[in-house]
Order: structure tokens, then C-alpha cells, then sequence
């Protein structure tokens, strides 16, 4: 694949069982796929287990035939071990941009990446599924990021691995073993309404097909690589991701004497209430002498645009994922944030820095009305068990009319 995220001309076939295949459609995913190859090999085991842990150091195979050979390998290359990861690119071009500085960073680890345009009209997805088709039916293990997503468990249904792997997709990993462990359907937390919709009906029987995919029984091994606080159902395998790739990649940063707010999607999710967000925004930015704003990818310009010109922040769009962001610095001496991932990653990534995150509770009185009952339930537990971050109160001046 070129810089520019298109396909290569694929390489020499490899082995035809036993592979190892990623899937992934962001940033985020990608980066914890590295840190997950770490972990499992390329930079020795996790010492960080849980849950009995994941066998460290096992060895893969070569990429599957079709995806082509590995590139740039050495000794201690993550691709040393075969991993290939496939990239199916969303719409979003923040998000598109991003990926491709990550797959930058994965081939310089010596992984092969495949960059699918999945959702580049309206056969895209029939070619990505059919061009999947024999490598996922020979892969050994397959490893995902986002098990909600409706490509990713079309993509689960075509496989007969027997080793499945789920790392972070944020704080959704949260809502994705809680599920697993109750017996619910996959559904994303902050989704409305009751998920029966025509679209939901019909694509019902891949959903629950894919879900006991991702169950543990007789052979089939499922592991969680998470950064996250979650309690595993009987039969799954958690290890803590404590993102030591990127410590030993990137940093340790220089400090500056202010404070960094990191933004959020909730705004775009349909959970809270813009103007209630920017009220928070003023305040937070007003108690803690903020000067900075890191953007979530999926903010949308105008939000970001007021942002600017009445709170007066100046506006970071990051080209990676936060954690490597702040880890290479400059970062503020704190950073803060509201309910999102970042409150349980940055202190991990941030470790032995000596740089403070704190989270901010989203006040009741911020949701929309038509936000998903779930929604704030799910999004105290994120603060509060944020075990590595400090809770600030939600700022009275943000509840105001």
C-alpha cells in the first residue's frame, strides 16, 4: 500500500492456515493492535495479565496468501510475527487521515497493512467482502476492534478461527463485555430507541451470528486486550493493555505550564446538548486557565469554530490518537477531559510524566431529552472508574439556562 492509503500490488502468497488478520476502522483500533502485537510478542509478554493473561510470545505465522509478505521486518519488528492488518476505511476524512499516519506507523513496525476503501460506493463492500472471503477463511486467529460494527461481524461470520481477539475501541469495550456477559444483543450505549428498526431486524441473524462468534466454547478462545476496567464472563481471557509500545516509542514529553482540555463527540453522538457543552467548556477552560482544546476527530467544524471564537481556546486537531500525541509533546502539566477514553488511557500512556488528568462529570442537566436512557449511567461509570484519573465536579456556571 502506498503513503497515501492506496493498495499495493499484493505480494507473494504465504501459508494457507494459521495467519493472523486485524480489523480495524480507526485510529484508535490500529493503535491498540500495535500495542496488542507488543504485548503478544513483538516487544516480549505483557506483564500486566489478568485473568489468568494471554500466552506471551506466541508465535504467528506469515501473512495470509493474498494480503501480501511483510515489510521492512526486524528483530524487533512487530511484523516479525506476520500480523496483517486490514483497514476499512470510513467516510470521515479527520479519521481517514488519521488511519493513514497509523498505518505509516505500523509498516515502520514491519506489519503488513491492506487499505480497503469498504465504503467507496455502492459495490465497495461486495468486492472488500469477496476479496476477504479465502484469507479469512484460512486465518488462525483474527483480531478485531469494534465488534459493533456491522462489516466486522458480516467479517466474523466468513471465519473459522479459533482464536479471537477484541482490543479497545474506547470505552465501548466497557459496554461490549457487559453485553457478552449478560446475554444482550451488541448494542452501541448511546444508540436510541429500542434497536428494532427495519435495518436492525433484517441484519439480526449476522449480529447474533457473529455474537456467539465472539463466545468462548469448546475450541474457541476469545481474549479482551483492554485498557479498560471490565469484569470478563466465564470463559474470556482479559489482558491489560498498559500501553507500554507506546512508552517505548514515543516521549517522555516536555511539559508546558498550562492546562489542555481534550474534547468530546458526545455533541455529535446526540447525548448532549450543544449549547449546555459549551457552557461546561467556558467554565472548565475559566477555572483551570486552559489555553488549549484537543478536538475529537468526529467534531464537527461549527462546534469547534465556537469553540474558538467565543471561549477563545486555540483548536488542536491531532493527525494520531491522543496517547501519542501527549506522549510526544509538548502536553500541559493537566489535562482535562469529560467522560471519554482518554480518562483511562492517558494516564497509562502519561505514566512517570508527571502530568495530572482529571475528568469532569457530565451533569444530568446536560443530556438531550431524546439521549439514550443508558447514557448517563454509562457515562459515570466511565468517570468513576477511572482509577488513575482525578474527578472534578461538574462546573455550576455549565448548568445555567
Amino acid at each position: 500500500m502506498s503513503r497515501d492509503g492506496a493498495k499495493r500490488p499484493e505480494g507473494p502468497a504465504g501459508p494457507e492456515a494459521g495467519a493472523t488478520l486485524a480489523f480495524v476502522e480507526s485510529p484508535v483500533q490500529l493503535l491498540n493492535v500495535l500495542e496488542w502485537a507488543y504485548a503478544d510478542g513483538g516487544g516480549g509478554p505483557n506483564p500486566e495479565q489478568a485473568a489468568g493473561g494471554a500466552p506471551g510470545g506466541r508465535p504467528s505465522p506469515s501473512a495470509p496468501e493474498g494480503l501480501g509478505a511483510p515489510e521492512g521486518l526486524g528483530t524487533g519488528g512487530l511484523g516479525a510475527a506476520g500480523l496483517t492488518v486490514v483497514v476499512l476505511s470510513p467516510h470521515d476524512p479527520m479519521t481517514r487521515g488519521q488511519l493513514r499516519r497509523m498505518a505509516e506507523l505500523a509498516r515502520d513496525e514491519g506489519i503488513t497493512v491492506r487499505w480497503e476503501d469498504a465504503r467507496g460506493g455502492a459495490g465497495a463492500p461486495l468486492k472488500t467482502i469477496g476479496g476477504l472471503r479465502g484469507p479469512l477463511r484460512r486465518a488462525g486467529r483474527i483480531v478485531i476492534g469494534d465488534p459493533f460494527s456491522r462489516y466486522v461481524q458480516l467479517l466474523l461470520t466468513l471465519t473459522r478461527a479459533q482464536d479471537l481477539v477484541v482490543v479497545d475501541d474506547g470505552t465501548a469495550t466497557m459496554e461490549f463485555v457487559s453485553q457478552l456477559a449478560s446475554g444482550e444483543p451488541l448494542v452501541r450505549w448511546h444508540r436510541r430507541g429500542t434497536g428494532r428498526g427495519a435495518r436492525e431486524m433484517v441484519f439480526a441473524p449476522v449480529s447474533a451470528t457473529a455474537r456467539r462468534r465472539l463466545t468462548p466454547g469448546g475450541d474457541r478462545r476469545v481474549e479482551v486486550f483492554s485498557s479498560m476496567p471490565v469484569e470478563p464472563p466465564a470463559g474470556v481471557t482479559v489482558t491489560a493493555n498498559s500501553f507500554a509500545w507506546t512508552r517505548a516509542r514515543f516521549g517522555p514529553p516536555r511539559l508546558t505550564r498550562g492546562t489542555d482540555l481534550v474534547g468530546t463527540s458526545l455533541v455529535e453522538t446526540g447525548v448532549v446538548d450543544p449549547e449546555r457543552y459549551l457552557e461546561a467548556v467556558a467554565a472548565l477552560a475559566r477555572t483551570h486557565g486552559a489555553t488549549r482544546y484537543f478536538a475529537h476527530r468526529r467534531e464537527s467544524a461549527e462546534k469547534l469554530h465556537r469553540v474558538a471564537a467565543e471561549i477563545g481556546l486555540e483548536i488542536v486537531r491531532p493527525d494520531l490518537p491522543l496517547e501519542l500525541i501527549a506522549r510526544r509533546g509538548p502536553i500541559g502539566h493537566t489535562i482535562v477531559s469529560f467522560p471519554s477514553t482518554v480518562v483511562h488511557t492517558l494516564p497509562l500512556a502519561l505514566s512517570g510524566t508527571g502530568v495530572k488528568v482529571a475528568v469532569c462529570d457530565v451533569d444530568p442537566a446536560w443530556l438531550r431529552s431524546d439521549a439514550s436512557p443508558r447514557a448517563q449511567g454509562f457515562l459515570s461509570g466511565v468517570t468513576g472508574t477511572a482509577r488513575d484519573a482525578h474527578r472534578l465536579r461538574s462546573e455550576p456556571a455549565a448548568t445555567t439556562s
